[in-house]
């Protein structure tokens, strides 16, 4: 599962690990200099993605080593996110030394057989951001976030590596409406290729 902060990543992730009996991974968002970084510290965003970036090529190689031929595994990131916010957060002589770390860490981690991209509005982000409540997360401001939505829809539109399920969410509630769980679990299950547009059933009505 990919998309911006807030837009349902996590829950759905959760919802389809038990639906499918399968191993859920979710990405450490305990990061010590996240609070310094959205209060605009000097220096805290190249710490915080530094971090994020090794912790993240940790969990990748956990995952290398489960038989993934008789386990499903649904992660609420991949990889190349983290270059995504790189490339948004850092100055170019950090994205430089930055480039270094991340070129060869990449070659090791295993491509999923399809990445969901989940897509919101900066308003419908911003609300579910603070109906978490996560007291690091205060400091997200809305220009964060248009710049975010953004970048990702950018990444999406050229993106060829894997099949692509492109999800709309602001209609839609995955947690709370069991119809638009099902309907989307009937698309999850059918082969594609190339990029997909998934319009559910109850925006269609």
């Amino acid at each position: 599962m990919e998309g911006p902060i807030g837009v349902g990543k996590t829950s759905l992730v959760g919802l389809l690990a038990k639906r499918f009996s399968g191993t859920q991974i979710l990405e450490d968002v305990q990061n010590p200099f996240l609070s310094d970084f959205y209060a605009g510290k000097k220096g805290s965003a190249f710490q915080a993605q530094i971090y994020f970036l090794l912790s993240r090529y940790q969990q990748q190689l956990e995952i290398a080593q489960i038989d993934l031929f008789r386990h499903l595994v649904v992660a609420d990131y991949t990889f190349s996110k983290d270059k995504l916010f790189a490339s948004l957060t850092l100055t170019d002589a950090e994205m430089s030394l930055y480039d270094r770390l991340y070129g060869p860490l990449s070659e090791n981690v295993p491509r999923p057989d399809l990445v969901v991209h989940l897509t919101a509005s900066v308003d419908t982000c911003l609300s579910r951001i603070r109906r978490r409540g996560r007291a690091y997360e205060k400091g997200i401001t809305s220009t964060y976030l248009k710049s975010l939505i953004e970048a990702y829809n950018y990444f999406f539109y050229h993106y060829t590596a894997t099949p692509l399920l492109v999800i709309d969410t602001n209609e839609i509630d995955f947690v709370q409406r069991k119809d638009d769980l099902e309907d989307l679990v009937q698309q999850l299950v059918k082969p594609f290729r190339g990029t997909r547009i998934y319009v559910p059933r109850s925006v269609k009505r």
